[in-house]
C-alpha cells in the first residue's frame, strides 16, 4: 500500500505545485517508484501546465468522482518519466464538486496500485483544503521566508494537527542566502522556532526553476539546478535517507576578502 502525502501551504504563490511535480518527478527518478500526482486545485489547475502534459488532458478528478470516465483513463503517463503519472483537475468546476469522502475513496485506489499519491492541494484553508487532506497520511507544508507566508503557514500547521496529522514536516522555498546575510530574509532557524515542525528541505531562489516551470520540464531533472539539487535531496529523506541539507553558505565579495584580509569586520 503507497502513502498518500498533502503538499499544502496557508498562502498561494509560495511554489506548492511546483514542489508538488519536482518531488513527483524526483519519486519517479529515485529507485523507480511509481508515483500519481493529484492536482485537488478544482477551477485553478496548474500542475499540468508545471509538468507540460496540458495538452493531453482528456478527463479529470471530477470526472472520476462523478463516474464520467474510470480512473484509469483520466490518469495521464508522463512520456519522460515512466512510472509518473498525473490526474487534473477540473477547469470548469469549483472545490463543492468534490467532497471529502469522494477524496478519500479515490486516494485509497490509489495507494493500492502506486507507490506515492502526491496531492497538490490548493492555498486557503477553505473546502479545497479539507478535500486535499481527507485521504492523506502525511503532509508536507511549504513556506517561503516572508513573515505573512510562515504566518499562513502556522495556521495550517494547526489546522493539520487538530485533524489528526502527526508530525507534518517543513519545506523553505526561495530561500536567498545573501538577503538573509544582510538581515533582509528571515532565517531557517527563525522560521523553525516560530513553525516548530521538522525540516524536510531548503530550496534556494533558482531562475533555472523559472525556465523550467514555463518549459514544464521539472527542474529536479536538471542537474545544473541548486534548486533541483535540493529537491533530490528531498526525496531522498522522504525515502528515509539521511541526507545533510544543502550548504548555503554566500561567498565574500571582493570588498568583503579584501576588509577581511586587512582585519575589517563587513557590514551586514
Amino acid at each position: 500500500m503507497g502513502q498518500v502525502i498533502v503538499i499544502t501551504s496557508g498562502k498561494g504563490g509560495v511554489g506548492k505545485t511546483t514542489t508538488t511535480a519536482n518531488i513527483g518527478t524526483g519519486l519517479s527518478l529515485l529507485k523507480h517508484r511509481k508515483v500519481v500526482m493529484i492536482d485537488a486545485d478544482i477551477g485553478l489547475r496548474n500542475l499540468d501546465v508545471v509538468m507540460g502534459l496540458e495538452n493531453r488532458i482528456v478527463y479529470d478528478l471530477v470526472d472520476v468522482v462523478q463516474g464520467v470516465c474510470r480512473l484509469k483513463q483520466a490518469l495521464i503517463r508522463d512520456k519522460r518519466f515512466e512510472n509518473l503519472y498525473l490526474l487534473p483537475a477540473a477547469q470548469t468546476k469549483d472545490k463543492n464538486a468534490v467532497s471529502p469522502e469522494q477524496m478519500k475513496e479515490l486516494c485509497d485506489q490509489l495507494r493500492e496500485e502506486f507507490d506515492y499519491v502526491l496531492v497538490d492541494c490548493p492555498a486557503g484553508i477553505e473546502q479545497g483544503f479539507k478535500n486535499a487532506i481527507a485521504g492523506a497520511d502525511k503532509a508536507i507544508i511549504v513556506s517561503t521566508p516572508e513573515v505573512s507566508a510562515v504566518r499562513d503557514a502556522d495556521r495550517v500547521i494547526g489546522l493539520l494537527e487538530a485533524a489528526g496529522f502527526e508530525e507534518p514536516k517543513l519545506i523553505i522555498n526561495r530561500i536567498r542566502p545573501d538577503m538573509v546575510k544582510r538581515g533582509d530574509m528571515m532565517d531557517i532557524d527563525d522560521i523553525i522556532d516560530i513553525l516548530a515542525i521538522d525540516l524536510l528541505g531548503v530550496i534556494p531562489e533558482d531562475e533555472r526553476i523559472v525556465i523550467s516551470t514555463n518549459r514544464g520540464e521539472p527542474a529536479v531533472a536538471d542537474e545544473n539546478s541548486k534548486a533541483g539539487q535540493a529537491y533530490r535531496n528531498v526525496t531522498r529523506r522522504i525515502e528515509g535517507e539521511d541526507v545533510p541539507i544543502m550548504s548555503l553558505d554566500v561567498e565574500p565579495t571582493l570588498m568583503e576578502r579584501l576588509k577581511m584580509l586587512f582585519g575589517l569586520k563587513p557590514r551586514r
